[in-house]
């Protein structure tokens, strides 16, 4: 009998001190149990796989998809989207509350996760929704990573920032933390100011600016204010209340420095960019696909802001936002972007976003690496179980070949929703195997793990 059921050997491998050249990865079950320079000895395993020349980093930790099941599988489900991530080096992906019903008690979050049990690809998690705070306990101690909020509920269209989910008062808003706080998982919160919003949206009802350009460019107004207000109002509720909280949506360079100065003043709070911010928010680029690509554009003063937060560390995690809707949903956004829902499939193609970000100079590999796995398991609680290679830890591993580059097609897109926003781009860095817990998920492009195959992760301290 083979030493080792995997090996991954001679790859570049990512370490928390720099990659580590010519590198033997060793798995016995599902974990790593060795690290050794390539060449020591002789590689007994029964599936091998040749890195020699390519990069070997820990598998992508998603912690912002929205998966749409249950309640809107035909936009996306649970199988759909962890193939998708599988391809795409994604080995963990964790849900949002806005499904049907949405995760709001412990029996819908316990629902939620043993169907999804039987039918994912890689492994997942679920952020439920903290307004019923006397039930925060309980969902905590099921597993729940983290809770999440929205400060914002939708005037022209249903769905996906629903009734009954959108929480804009400061005291509910204090009760949520203390129940969050006390249970130690971090507090996700969609940050925005639903008074200065909705007279924003009714300027541009009133002038008949419901095009996808108007739409993308409209919180350009005020200079950003509806995102630096909501940013501003949670940190300070923070700084008197206290607990994890993890601000998403990073879009102005307001809301990066209100961060950055939460932080040095000693706050645990954390940040979050999307991959439609970084490559999705330049009208210019986006324009010719329109609906099918756009949320927010931003001042190219606010990307730039992005990716210094990044640098510097302001910046911790990379969720992608994950959005799908179908095309015939998106179509009526060249006449009524307002009334169509937002956001773009992104699981499949972020790394490759990010890899060829970095052949530009834009992020280097390293926090690549921290923003899209390492960081997330942190601030998570996978961590050392997730987000790393080191002995012990998942064999949770992307093989890439950094200097091949990919035509993103429409063909291939594996999500329901039926297109990408990155169609027709060549992009430089592929993943080409793809591991969950030893076991290979997808390799050149196609998925090669059953529905199923993908488990519930809790914390590791649950």
């Amino acid at each position: 009998m083979p030493a080792f059921d995997l090996a991954v050997v001679g790859g570049s491998v990512w370490t928390a001190r720099g990659f580590a050249e010519r590198t033997d990865i060793l798995v016995r079950g599902e974990q790593i149990v060795e690290l050794r320079p390539s060449g020591v000895g002789a590689v007994d395993a029964t599936e091998v796989v040749d890195a020699t020349d390519r990069l070997v980093i820990p598998g992508l930790i998603d912690t912002h998809t929205h998966q749409r099941d249950p309640g809107f599988t035909h936009k996306e489900d649970i199988t759909s989207a962890t193939r998708g991530a599988a391809v795409g080096g994604v080995t963990t992906t964790v849900g949002m509350p806005n499904v049907d019903p949405p995760t709001t008690t412990p029996d819908r979050f316990r629902r939620l996760i043993d169907d999804q049990s039987g039918r994912a690809v890689v492994d997942f998690n679920h952020n439920p929704s903290p307004t019923n705070v006397e039930m925060v306990a309980e969902m905590a101690e099921m597993g729940a990573l983290g809770f999440k909020v929205f400060m914002v509920v939708d005037t022209a269209r249903s769905y996906p920032h629903m009734p009954g989910l959108g929480v804009h008062r400061h005291d509910d808003l204090v009760r949520i933390m203390e129940a969050v706080g006390a249970t130690g998982r971090p507090l996700l919160v969609h940050p925005n100011d639903q008074a200065v919003l909705g007279l924003i949206e009714h300027a541009h009802f009133d002038a008949g600016k419901m095009d996808p350009e108007s739409y993308s460019k409209a919180e350009w107004m005020y200079d950003g204010m509806v995102w630096n207000s909501g940013v501003a109002t949670l940190i300070e509720l923070n700084r008197g209340v206290g607990g994890p909280l993890h601000v998403l949506h990073m879009m102005s360079d307001r809301t990066v420095e209100l961060i950055r100065r939460a932080k040095a003043d000693g706050q645990d709070v954390t940040a979050e960019v999307n991959a439609f911010g970084l490559f999705h928010s330049d009208w210019d680029e986006i324009a010719h696909m329109g609906p099918l690509a756009i949320g927010r554009c931003l001042k190219p003063e606010w990307r730039e802001s992005l990716w210094e937060g990044i640098a510097d560390g302001t910046i911790d995690v990379l969720g992608t936002d994950h959005a799908p809707h179908t095309l015939e949903e998106k179509a009526t956004g060249w006449e009524n972007m307002w009334a169509t829902p937002t956001g773009t499939p992104q699981l499949q193609h972020y790394l490759m976003k990010l890899l060829d970000a970095s052949h530009r100079g834009l992020i280097s590999l390293d926090n690549v690496v921290r923003i899209g796995s390492h960081n997330p398991a942190r601030r998570f609680g996978l961590y050392p179980r997730k987000g790393t290679i080191e002995v012990g830890s998942d064999a949770d591993l992307v093989v890439i070949d950094y200097n091949a580059e990919h035509t993103v097609t429409r063909e291939e897109v594996l999500s329901k929703a039926g297109y990408s926003g990155y169609e027709g781009q060549t992009l430089k860095g592929i993943p080409v195997v793809t591991t969950v817990r030893g076991a290979i998920v997808a390799r050149d492009g196609v998925v090669t793990a059953a529905p199923g195959y993908g488990q519930f992760v809790p914390p590791v301290s649950a």
